[in-house]
């Protein structure tokens, strides 16, 4: 015991390490709370580590030197946003674990101009009363899909329910059990339709439905007809669906609503740069659908959000509903939308200033060209007589539940340590000051250059570089 309490005395004081030049330094951009709690749980773990004699008398010396520096690095990592930007190596254009789609810069100063100062949110400027925060959004979602009337909430599952909750509450939504759809997370098309209050009436069987299953249901207390997307799935085979235009006839004869989940919203035909055609969301309003929902941060591109468009009688009913409170969007959202909407009145520039519809639309010799330009940058920094890195085709997903048939080809950095095992380089680049996130299959490293801006080249040759020092001392 005494020889533990003598190892203590190289342990210095806070008022002491707080006078060191690198720790005043800190202060001047870290809170002093934070600065004060990481000394504080430092010098605690060195008194741990002495009383369990896990430190020598040699070593409790060199760590009493280093422990500043060991302090700074616990200040940064404590000073560090949970919600941090990462590399997206993986291929998956639209990742919903590392933030769906991207943002363009013209739709983010947007975002900052309202952002950081006082906007007309519930402001009518020209009556000088208050106005709603749905109608900056209702004209141009209407130009471009062709509908009556539009709002927006928090997300499709929220657009969904507020749909369910006006239209069908207490009454019967009559939908294939092909349709009966998991969104991600576990949460089901048939849990939001009870939670919306209405009745679920499921039709047909999982791979075939018929038109006469929709119309044997009907009944006095069937509220609407509803048709969901598959985008996140396909049923191949043997199977059969009615199509939303082959419902108007039933719709118009018994008088009841036409809803249609479209999931991702696509707002331009695909097809035209080479990926599967997806059904746009003018298609459903000019074949006859009364409501339409559809997401903003999929593939069209924009913020997390719910959109609905159709007829104005039930979206009217929509925004009375006590829902529309708990599900409405901010300031964020809507600037950020409109700002995305307003890119889509050409297409053109929608293709090439939404970075989702880019990424999916490159083809694969800019995808060549762009490889071999960060492969020259790696040879010029990197020297690893221990490791492959070569260019070799892949194939990217669209991801967030959007075309899932659908594989792009593209080109992909690979990088393998022979036989030793990959997995310590992957997690050496995700523990990288800007995480980098790859894709691993049969003990090699990708990097997918479809989702790789070049503005983060850089990044990733430092974080490449970073990985095969960690790699070093495992070899």
């Amino acid at each position: 015991m005494a020889n533990i309490k003598n190892l203590f005395r190289y342990i210095p004081k806070v008022d002491e390490i707080l006078e060191d030049e690198k720790v005043k330094e800190s202060l001047n951009r870290v809170p002093r709370k934070i600065v004060l709690s990481s000394i504080r749980e430092e010098l605690d773990l060195f008194r741990q580590e002495i009383r369990s004699n896990s430190l020598n008398e040699e070593e409790v010396i060199e760590k009493s030197k280093n422990i500043v520096d060991i302090i700074l690095t616990r200040i940064k990592d404590k000073n560090s946003y949970a919600l941090r930007r990462v590399v997206n190596g993986t291929g998956v254009v639209i990742h919903t674990n590392i933030g769906r789609s991207l943002i363009s810069k013209e739709v983010m100063e947007n975002v900052f101009e309202i952002a950081t100062n006082y906007s007309n949110l519930e402001y009518d400027l020209t009556t000088g009363e208050r106005g709603s925060r749905y109608s900056h959004l209702r004209e141009i979602l209407c130009e471009i899909t062709g509908a009556e009337d539009a709002m927006v909430v928090n997300n499709n599952a929220a657009a969904v329910m507020l749909v369910l909750s006006t239209i069908a509450k207490g009454r019967e939504v009559i939908v294939s059990r092909g349709e009966l759809i998991e969104i991600g997370g576990s949460f089901r098309i048939l849990d939001v339709m009870e939670e919306s209050g209405a009745i679920l009436r499921a039709v047909g069987t999982t791979n075939k439905t018929h038109l006469y299953d929709y119309e044997g249901a009907i009944n006095e207390n069937t509220a609407a007809l509803l048709k969901v997307h598959t985008s996140n799935y396909r049923i191949l085979g043997f199977t059969s669906q009615v199509l939303a235009e082959e419902l108007y006839p039933l719709k118009e004869k018994y008088n009841l609503p036409l809803i249609e989940d479209l999931g991702s919203g696509v707002l331009i035909d695909l097809s035209k740069y080479g990926l599967e055609y997806e059904p746009t969301v003018q298609d459903s309003i000019r074949k006859g659908v009364d409501i339409v929902t559809f997401s903003g941060d999929k593939l069209l591109g924009g913020p997390q959000a719910g959109i609905i468009v159709g007829k104005k009688e039930y979206i009217d009913k929509m925004k009375k509903n006590p829902l529309t409170r708990a599900f409405r969007v901010d300031k964020f959202t809507i600037s950020a939308l409109e700002a995305t909407m307003r890119l889509y009145l050409d297409e053109e520039i929608a293709v090439e200033k939404i970075p989702t519809l880019k990424m999916l639309s490159m083809k694969a010799n800019e995808l060549g060209k762009r490889a071999k330009t960060l492969i020259k940058m790696l040879n010029e920094k990197i020297k690893c007589d221990s490791c492959n890195i070569e260019i070799v085709d892949g194939y990217s997903e669209v991801g967030g539940g959007s075309l899932p048939l659908e594989r792009i080809p593209t080109k992909c950095i690979s990088i393998d340590f022979g036989e030793k095992n990959i997995t310590g380089f992957e997690r050496a680049l995700r523990e990288f000051r800007i995480p980098i996130i790859s894709r691993v299959y049969k003990n090699k490293l990708y990097l997918d250059l479809r989702t790789i801006r070049e503005e983060e080249y850089d990044i990733v040759v430092e974080g490449i570089e970073y990985g095969i020092e960690r790699m070093k001392g495992c070899i």
